[in-house]
C-alpha cells in the first residue's frame, strides 16, 4: 500500500485490523518530531477507531518541541497561538502490533493536520511529501532504501558515568575488539536478534541483513528499497523504535547517537536513491559505472547542496564528533564508484541496479528530513543539469580538497547555512526552515549552557 503525501488511513482499515485482533486495547499513536523523536499517546481501542473517524487533537506546539522535549517559545507558536489544538490523522499501513508490549499492545504512526484539513507544514513527513510531489509532477518516484547503524550498550552507566558496550548475557567481560563482519558478535546476542526479527514480521516491515559493524556493540540491519520515499521513512522510524523497544526487553539499551564513544567508529544513517520513470524503468541504470547522465546530474545536486542540508543531515551538537578522516565518515562533498571513502558513492552492481548512497547523515537524523533535503538536491541537479566534477579514485581522505567547500563543521555554522539556504527555503518551505533554525537555535542555547564535567576537570584548578 503507498504512504504517499496526504494519504489518511480510514476507518475501515481500523475495523479490519481490531476484527482480526479483537485482544488489542492498548495501541500508541505516534507523531515524529523535528528532533525525529516519537511523541503521542496511548489510547484504548475505542479511541483509536476514532481517530480513524474523525482524527485526535493534538497542541501544535508539538511540532516545535526540541530535543528534550521542552517547548520552544521563541517560535511564536506556543502561548501567542494559543496553543492551540490541530488534527493527529492515521498513516495507511502503520497500524501494527507490537510484540514487545503484551499480548494487547499495537502501534500507528500519525501526520499533523490543520483544522481545515491542510497538511501542517511543520510535519516533518509532509515536508518530504512537498518534494516528493516535485518528482511526481515529472513522472518520477524516487526508490528508498534507509539503513541505519547502532550501538547495543549497557544500561548501567560505568561510576565515572561514561558508557560502555553491552555485555554478552553469558559474560562478565566488556567487549573490546572491532570484529567488523564477525559473525560470533552476532551470535553474543541472538536472543535480541532473534526477538527483533520476529517482531518485524509481525509489523511487516522490510527487514534483511544484519552485519556487526566497525566497533564493538555496533550493528546494522538493512531495509529493502521500496518506490515510495515516505514509506520507506516510516520503515525506518518504526524500526528504531523496535530496535529500542526489543533492547529494552533484552536488559539492553539500543542507541542511535551519532557518536557514543570518542574512540570508536560513529553511526551513520546511508540512503540509498535510485529514480524510477512512469514505466518503471531506473532512469539511472547504465552500463557505465558512473551511472546515465541523469545520476550524475542528481549527484551534482547533493554535492552543491550538502552544506546548506548539513543542519539535517548532523542536527545534534554530538553529531559534529562524528567526522574525522579515515572513519568511514566523509568529511567532504566527494562522489566516487564502489568507494567507501566518499559522501556520495555509487555501489557496485549490474546495470539495473545504479543507485546513489548518500552517506553523510548521521544515525541521529529525522528520516523524513535527512531523505527530503536528499531528494531536494538530486531533484535540483537533475533540473538544472548540474556537473558533478570527475569522481574520485582511491582513498577519498587523501584528496586535495583546497578546492571544495566543505560542509560546515561546527553546529553553529551548519544551523547558519540553513537558515540562509535559498534552495531549502524553495524545496522544504520558507516557514519550516524558519522555526527549525529557531528551534536548533534555542537548543544551541539550552545545550551550552549547562557545564560538563569536564570543565572542572580542566578549569576547576587551572583557571
Amino acid at each position: 500500500m503507498s504512504k504517499s503525501s496526504g494519504a489518511i488511513a480510514p476507518r475501515s482499515e481500523a475495523e479490519a485490523f481490531f476484527a482480526a485482533n479483537p485482544d488489542v486495547d492498548s495501541i500508541e499513536m505516534i507523531y515524529t518530531d523535528m528532533g525525529g523523536v516519537p511523541r503521542g499517546k496511548r489510547l484504548r481501542q475505542h479511541e483509536v477507531l476514532a481517530v480513524y473517524e474523525s482524527g485526535r487533537m493534538m497542541p501544535g506546539s508539538i511540532t516545535v518541541v526540541d530535543i528534550t522535549g521542552q517547548d520552544t517559545v521563541e517560535t511564536g507558536l506556543v502561548w501567542e497561538d494559543g496553543d492551540a489544538d490541530r488534527s493527529m490523522k492515521p498513516i495507511p499501513g502503520t497500524l501494527v502490533r507490537t510484540p514487545w508490549g503484551g499480548d494487547k499492545a499495537a502501534q500507528f504512526l500519525v501526520d499533523f493536520y490543520e483544522l481545515d484539513g491542510t497538511p501542517h507544514d511543520l510535519d516533518p513527513r509532509h515536508v518530504l511529501g512537498r518534494v516528493v510531489d516535485r518528482f511526481a509532477a515529472e513522472g518520477l518516484t524516487p526508490v528508498v532504501a534507509v539503513e541505519l547503524e547502532f550501538y547495543l550498550v549497557d544500561p548501567r552507566r560505568a561510576r565515572d558515568g561514561a558508557i560502555r558496550p553491552a555485555r554478552p548475557p553469558y559474560s562478565r567481560d566488556t567487549p573490546r575488539n572491532v570484529e567488523v563482519y564477525g559473525l560470533r558478535e552476532l551470535d553474543d546476542f541472538r536472543p535480541f536478534f532473534d526477538a527483533l526479527y520476529a517482531a518485524t514480521d509481525v509489523q511487516g516491515l522490510p527487514l534483511e541483513s544484519a552485519i556487526s559493524e566497525f566497533a564493538p556493540g555496533q550493528f546494522e540491519i538493512t531495509l529493502r528499497h521500496k518506490p515510495d520515499a515516505l514509506g520507506a521513512c516510516d520503515d525506518a522510524i518504526m524500526y528504531k523504535r523496535l530496535v529500542k523497544a526489543i533492547a529494552q526487553a533484552h536488559g539492553l539499551e539500543a542507541t542511535f547517537m551519532a557518536k557514543p564513544f570518542a574512540e570508536q567508529a560513529g553511526s551513520g544513517m546511508h540512503i540509498h536513491v535510485s529514480m524510477n520513470d512512469a514505466d518503471g524503468a531506473n532512469i539511472f541504470a547504465s552500463n557505465d559505472t558512473e551511472g546515465s547522465d541523469a545520476l550524475r546530474h542528481a549527484i551534482g545536486g547533493m554535492i552543491g547542496s550538502v552544506s546548506d542540508a548539513f543542519a539535517l543531515f548532523a542536527p545534534h551538537a554530538n553529531s559534529y564528533r562524528r567526522f574525522k578522516a579515515n572513519s568511514y565518515a566523509p568529511v567532504a562533498p566527494t562522489w566516487g564508484v564502489n568507494n567507501r571513502t566518499v559522501s556520495f558513492r555509487i555501489p557496485a552492481g549490474p546495470p539495473a541496479s545504479r543507485h546513489i548512497e548518500h552517506r553523510a547523515c548521521g544515525a541521529d537524523a529525522n528520516p523524513y528530513l535527512a531523505v527530503a533535503a536528499v531528494l531536494a538536491g538530486m531533484h535540483h541537479g537533475m533540473t538544472h543539469k548540474t556537473d558533478p566534477g570527475p569522481a574520485v579514485v582511491g582513498n577519498g581522505y587523501d584528496r586535495d580538497n583546497a578546492g571544495d567547500e566543505k560542509p560546515p563543521s561546527n553546529w553553529f555554522a551548519a544551523v547558519d547555512r540553513f537558515d540562509a539556504s535559498d534552495l531549502m527555503r524553495d524545496y522544504l518551505g520558507a516557514r519550516f526552515v524558519d522555526m527549525f533554525s529557531i528551534v536548533k537555535r534555542v537548543e544551541q542555547d539550552r545545550y551550552f549552557s549547562a557545564v560538563p564535567a569536564l570543565d572542572y576537570d580542566w578549569y576547576l584548578r587551572n583557571a
